[in-house]
């Protein structure tokens, strides 16, 4: 790619991501718990104005990053497994995937909440000369799609910052497809069509063993390297809907809390004051429980009067309650409050579970395509075989359950469903090769005894033949 048109491609792209990174940026301090109402400024203190409002407090509540949360955990604690149809090959994948696979799923899942999408990158480490995959950060990838209807990635231009060995901040562009990458930079705070020169930063080793650096080089993935994992079928991030729910609930909560710490300060009102100052007047309340008014007699109204807030508290805490009760509503989520749960049937359960399932659900149809397109290009690269070339994917949901009634279940379904099937199916079955195989070894040392306490008629004694 020629410099130009590099310089015409990140003119292209990048005023719209620059739109993706605002929405990415609120979405990530959301899940933080870093919302709007920490953001605005101080208040001002005019007591001439109104001195009863003095309390600033600003209270934020993380309902976003606990509904991410919640979601990553139930489809993800338990993260998807593949079958390529044979063990060899399992576990040959398996082996690639490594432990960091079940963190990476709920990067993924956290990412694609967040963002709308998640990214996974594959690459070949130079040292090593293995293949290792990670997740890339949304805001740092622009990808370019296809104008078919399949919407086929064509390449990804990948924008981050790093600082050269001068210590000078750079804007670094990379852009992948599907045979070779290209790095530029341009400096911190220079247009790039007035500073944008090529980046060295790739170490390549010649048929000689010298190593050199430069902006461009090869891959032998054979696509694009990067592979999407959106968060649904329209394209957007579980802050949308939820948002002014949790601005509202932040405002009124911290608006609560300001006014009872205001109350505490009582406010006199003097009215024709006989003495020389304030500190006259508290002295006095102080010490003899009672002040000196001027009074003329009539209608004069002078005395002590106090200034004081009336606290709208029931409908505050209707509203509060409303509105978290519309945040979990829109949110997709299961609210904590135990009174939800207590002892609740299986079915009680799951209808708990019903609107997180309709989420998830929508979730795992979209990171079924990213995970069949990246284990098939790991398979192809490292020469997996895939049988038939169907990967079946095996999700796993984790939830509350009720233990005691499965249980139940279970054991009163003995003589009507298969073992294998009961075994399977129990709460306490975490193995279940390990479980059945247990199960068989115990049922046969069961009938062996049996068969030792019972031996069969005539088996001990000389039969007529033998007589």
């Amino acid at each position: 790619m020629e410099l130009d048109t590099m310089k015409n491609l990140i003119k292209k792209y990048m005023p719209g991501h620059s739109r993706f990174l605002v929405r990415v940026e609120t979405a990530e301090r959301y899940y933080r718990n870093k919302t709007d109402i920490l953001l605005k400024p101080p208040k001002e203190k005019n007591q001439e104005e109104n001195p009863l409002r003095n309390a600033d407090n600003r209270i934020p509540f993380n309902f976003h990053g606990l509904l991410v949360n919640q979601k990553a955990s139930y489809m993800f604690t338990a993260p998807p497994l593949f079958d390529l149809g044979t063990k060899q090959a399992n576990k040959e994948l398996t082996a690639f995937l490594g432990d960091k696979y079940a963190k990476t799923c709920k990067d993924l899942c956290a990412d694609a909440s967040n963002a709308s999408l998640g990214w996974l990158h594959l690459w070949k480490d130079k040292t090593s000369g293995q293949y290792k995959y990670a997740v890339v950060p949304p805001g740092e990838i622009v990808p370019v799609w296809s104008k078919n209807l399949e919407k086929e990635l064509k390449g990804v231009l990948r924008c981050y910052h790093d600082i050269s060995d001068e210590g000078e901040e750079l804007d670094v562009y990379e852009y992948w497809n599907d045979k070779e990458c290209q790095a530029y930079a341009v400096r911190a705070g220079d247009t790039v069509y007035d500073g944008l020169t090529p980046y060295y930063s790739f170490t390549v080793i010649d048929t000689a063993g010298n190593s050199n650096l430069v902006n461009k080089f090869e891959h032998d993935i054979g696509e694009v390297p990067f592979f999407p994992f959106f968060n649904n079928n329209i394209d957007t991030g579980d802050l949308d809907n939820i948002k002014p729910l949790i601005d509202v609930y932040c405002k009124v909560f911290s608006g609560f809390v300001n006014d009872l710490e205001d109350i505490q300060e009582v406010i006199f009102v003097l009215t024709n004051y006989g003495g020389a100052d304030l500190g006259q007047f508290l002295r006095e309340l102080k010490d003899y429980k009672a002040i000196q008014i001027e009074n003329e007699g009539g209608e004069d109204k002078s005395g002590v009067s106090t200034l004081t807030i009336e606290l709208p508290v029931e409908a505050r805490k209707e509203l509060l309650a409303t509105t978290r009760k519309c945040i979990f509503e829109q949110g997709q989520g299961i609210d904590p409050d135990p009174q939800n749960f207590g002892n609740s049937s299986g079915v009680a359960l799951g209808f708990l579970y019903s609107l997180l399932e309709l989420k998830a659900g929508l979730m795992e149809t979209e990171f079924k395509l990213g995970f069949g397109r990246f284990i098939r290009c790991v398979c192809r690269v490292m020469s997996i075989p895939i049988k038939d070339d169907t990967i079946i994917q095996t999700w796993t949901r984790t939830s509350v359950k009720n233990d005691l009634e499965e249980a139940q279940i279970a054991s009163q379904s003995k003589g009507v469903i298969a073992d294998e099937d009961i075994v399977r199916k129990h709460p306490w079955v975490e193995d279940f090769e390990r479980s059945w195989k247990a199960f068989k070894e115990q049922e046969e040392q069961g009938e062996k005894e049996i068969s030792d306490m019972f031996p069969p008629k005539g088996s001990d004694e000389p039969g007529e033949d033998d007589e």
